[in-house]
């Protein structure tokens, strides 16, 4: 089954941290580079992070660079990115996919909100 599972997000205070999941099945994350993208309302999509397949090589967009880190565990399918330093501007529903050739069944998404 085609699969994308994200969880983890929350209300923070700015500031604070969280950590986000994304279990994927097999089929879409294996072998594959896999991404974070965020959707604000209102704002189309934008991609967040990036990370290749054997975990050497991350890319991260400039407004969260030193701040946000991708990572992925390939034994569980699983994708991870880890926020600290949360401004009100990371406030949105965050999804993950492959960073090339995503697949069309996105995940419903984890909802993120940064506010005091």
């Amino acid at each position: 089954q085609v699969q994308l599972v994200e969880s983890g997000g929350g209300l923070v205070q700015p500031g604070g941290s969280l950590r986000l999941s994304c279990a994927a099945s097999a089929t879409i994350f294996s072998g594959y580079a896999m991404s974070w993208y965020r959707q604000a309302p209102g704002k189309q999509r934008e991609l967040v992070a990036d990370i290749t397949n054997d975990s050497k090589i991350t890319n991260y967009a400039d407004s969260v660079k030193g701040r946000f880190t991708i990572s992925r565990d390939n034994a569980k399918n699983t994708l991870y990115l880890q926020m600290n330093s949360l401004k009100p501007e990371d406030t949105a529903v965050y999804y993950c996919n492959r960073r090339w050739h995503p697949v069309d069944s996105w995940g419903q998404g984890t909802q993120v909100t940064v506010s005091s």
